[in-house]
């Protein structure tokens, strides 16, 4: 049996949802339903200058758009609340006076400008960048003149200069970091608020967090946060960070490679099961190649199969499954996804032939509007028919009604054409396109009335 879990998903209210935030939060989610465990949302909104409300309501919407759900946030509270860092000064307060209390904090009273170039003598010097520890033995004194120059420190954690930080990586297997090479790191920012080193870890710790997954960008990070967790003896979670989400062409997902965030995906019309059947497939190796329902995602979820490589987001993949999508929805589903009212011939006719709503509107334009100019290749072939072949469909037609085999029947027999010859002129009159589904569905939704005009439209210009 699968050991109980509680994961996680801790955003920053900055901004839409990125993909590769979204597989991490799914992933999390997954684990905590296969096990039985928590899954818990924390916002993590100590960028005061960056965190907005409206980001973190988006934030919410978009995670519940994707059929995600929590056990403890900050909508729903829980026992571990408040569940927005920045309400919970408090608890770290408390903690940084325990670190102080230990002397393996100090105060720092380097500038932005300092830091910086700092920095750029280190890799001048062939040197890898990290603090220099110019503040680290300063005496009370030189602590006071910097603070009559109104100075305010940040907090820094003292590294020690030897030993090794070592963890059992999800993913990775076993890591080991050696304390030589991190410099001390800032726990509290000069302004007060904590930084993602600390608050992180002991909010994980406190909240019972007990299996931690992100991207592999965070993996460094961990030897940090859990020096911060050990000399506080608040228990460690466990970690796994799985390869980052790439373009087709291998370099990191961004603006370029096109939408992005799970907002712009929804707002084009993709579907919230399509967006996580892909996203399932992204770095992670199920039992099941199909199509999953949202509900059947935790029992096929291995976490054992997480990957290290980073893995490729392919829209042409995504549109795979958005049909597959598509092709289970029902009537009212296709009717809400379009925003009109459909019935179940015209929602046939969408699951098959379109990906997004916008794909939908010529076949709205082919049924109950009017059809857009032809091309130059259409119309030779409209005008290779010839009035008569127009003239003798209208005729048919009042015959056969929107039995579109009756209709081809007599057409063929008063024309004495058939296949492309037939159908072509006959499938561009009525849809203004030369492909597209079945006739024999569109004819009756088109109705006998706009196909006997669209057919004399065509007798009397052609």
């Amino acid at each position: 049996m699968t050991p109980l879990a509680v994961t996680r998903f801790a955003p920053s209210p900055t901004g839409s949802v990125h993909l590769g935030n979204a597989r991490t939060a799914f992933f999390s989610y997954l684990w905590a339903r296969k096990s039985g465990g928590r899954f818990i949302l924390r916002i993590e909104d100590t960028d005061v200058e960056r965190s907005e409300l409206r980001f973190r309501d988006e934030l919410l919407a978009e995670l519940h758009w994707l059929g995600l759900d929590w056990d403890e946030g900050p909508d729903i509270g829980g026992p571990s609340a408040p569940y927005a860092q920045s309400e919970r000064h408090g608890l770290y307060a408390e903690l940084y006076a325990r670190l102080e209390a230990q002397g393996v904090v100090y105060p720092c009273y380097c500038t932005p400008e300092e830091l910086d170039l700092s920095r750029k003598l280190q890799r001048m010097a062939g040197r890898p960048p990290r603090y220099a520890g110019t503040c680290r033995s300063l005496s009370l004194a030189e602590r006071h003149a910097h603070e009559a120059r109104g100075r305010r420190p940040s907090l820094r954690f003292a590294v020690p200069c030897a030993g090794e930080v070592e963890f059992i990586d999800f993913v990775h297997g076993a890591q080991r970091f050696h304390m030589s090479d991190i410099g001390d790191f800032i726990v509290r920012r000069e302004d007060g608020t904590a930084s993602f080193f600390f608050c992180n870890a002991v909010d994980d710790a406190v909240m019972g967090v007990t299996h931690v997954l992100r991207g592999d960008d965070h993996l460094t990070n961990t030897p940090r946060q859990l020096m911060v967790l050990d000399a506080l003896k608040l228990p460690r979670p466990g970690y796994g960070h799985v390869g980052l989400l790439v373009g087709a062409d291998g370099a990191p997902l961004s603006k370029r490679h096109g939408s992005t965030s799970v907002q712009e995906f929804r707002q084009r019309g993709f579907l919230g099961a399509a967006l996580l059947n892909h996203l399932f497939r992204l770095g992670h190796t199920g039992d099941v190649d199909g199509w999953l329902a949202p509900a059947e995602f935790p029992a096929h979820f291995r976490p054992e199969h997480l990957g290290k490589a980073p893995a490729r987001f392919e829209e042409s993949q995504l549109v795979h499954w958005q049909k597959e999508t598509l092709g289970r929805m029902s009537v009212a589903e296709i009717g809400a996804w379009l925003d009109i009212e459909a019935g179940a011939p015209f929602a046939e006719l969408v699951r098959h032939n379109v990906v997004l709503p916008r794909d939908a509107a010529p076949w709205i334009a082919v049924i109950k509007g009017e059809l857009p100019p032809l091309g130059e290749d259409e119309r030779r072939i409209i005008a290779a028919a010839g009035p008569g072949f127009f003239t003798a469909a209208a005729a048919a037609l009042d015959e056969a009604g929107t039995d579109s085999k009756r209709l081809t029947k007599l057409l063929a027999e008063r024309t004495g054409r058939k296949g492309a010859d037939l159908y072509m002129p006959l499938r561009l009159a009525l849809t203004g396109q030369t492909h597209g589904p079945e006739l024999a569905p569109l004819l009756k939704l088109i109705g006998a009335e706009t196909a006997r005009r669209r057919f004399e439209f065509h007798a009397q210009n052609s």
